[in-house]
């Protein structure tokens, strides 16, 4: 009996240290269980969900990553004592990588959404955005309004405010659309004949239509998608979503962000957004 209670409570105590250890090194207790600040700051890491696209987040020349809202999670990061773990995603599941802790951020160009607000908490706008039409320049008099665009072969991102702008419109509905896995491939799409028109976010537009690497394109003028704006996404609940805005305030404060912003070109969409807040 003896030998027998001793196996018995070596047992027990295995299976005690192993469900001790299971929980992993970013487990937090007490008062910091289901903290996501605990969580990354015992990870070291924020790991930030992304797709590639000027001027938010891209590769230069020397295949490092750069951007806009690339450098600004990581001043965020820095403040936070962490590392910014960038992660490419598919963005039509984000919401799903999300809430499934496969990331800890949405970070790209985010726009708000009433819809979004159920699977995410959004942090302060920090950026205006727009939805914008861009054509081959060869169809500049054909396609000169949305109403002329109902025959058209549209391309968007799959899951983008793009799409959104696409079914929302009564003409552009009409269209034949076909997705693209990512904003920058839906203007590979255009530029290779493959649509006629893409419906990207202006930021994108602007900093790559009519210069550099397609001078062939040209944005549509005069039509108006909805005015929207840009904001990081967290977990539903996430006490990450106050701790970034008292850190992007210091930011602001600072002037780091009027820096970064006119280092991209994006002064004006962030001016705006600052006169919105007030």
């Amino acid at each position: 009996m003896k030998k027998l209670f001793a196996g018995l409570t070596l047992v027990m105590v295995a299976v005690m240290m192993f469900t001790g250890c299971a929980g992993g090194a970013n487990t937090a207790t007490g008062d910091e269980a289901g903290s996501d600040l605990a969580t990354i700051k015992a990870a070291g890491q924020m790991v930030i969900g992304i797709t590639e696209y000027d001027p938010m987040n891209y590769y230069d020349e020397d295949g490092t990553l750069i951007g806009f809202d690339t450098e600004y999670a990581q001043a965020v990061c820095e403040k936070l004592g962490v590392e910014a773990k960038f992660q490419v995603i598919n963005w039509k599941t984000k919401e799903a990588e999300l809430a499934a802790g496969n990331i800890d951020a949405i970070w790209n160009g985010l726009t708000v959404t009433e819809e979004r607000k159920n699977d995410m908490d959004f942090t302060d706008p920090y950026l205006t955005n727009k939805q914008c039409i861009v054509i081959n320049k060869d169809n500049a008099s054909a396609y000169t309004s949305a109403d002329k665009m109902t025959s058209a072969i549209i391309t968007a991102e799959s899951g983008s405010a793009g799409e959104t702008a696409i079914l929302a419109d009564e003409s552009l509905a009409k269209a034949t659309f076909t997705p693209a896995d990512s904003q920058k491939n839906a203007l590979v799409a255009l530029a290779a004949g493959n649509a006629d028109a893409a419906v990207i976010d202006i930021t994108l537009a602007t900093a790559s239509v009519g210069q550099g690497t397609y001078e062939n394109l040209m944005i549509v003028e005069g039509i108006d998608l909805a005015d929207e704006q840009y904001a990081i996404g967290f977990r539903v609940g996430s006490d990450l979503t106050a701790e970034v805005n008292k850190i992007t305030d210091e930011l602001i404060e600072s002037g780091t962000m009027a820096k970064l912003a006119e280092k991209y070109e994006l002064t004006d969409r962030f001016n705006e957004a600052l006169q919105i807040a007030e």
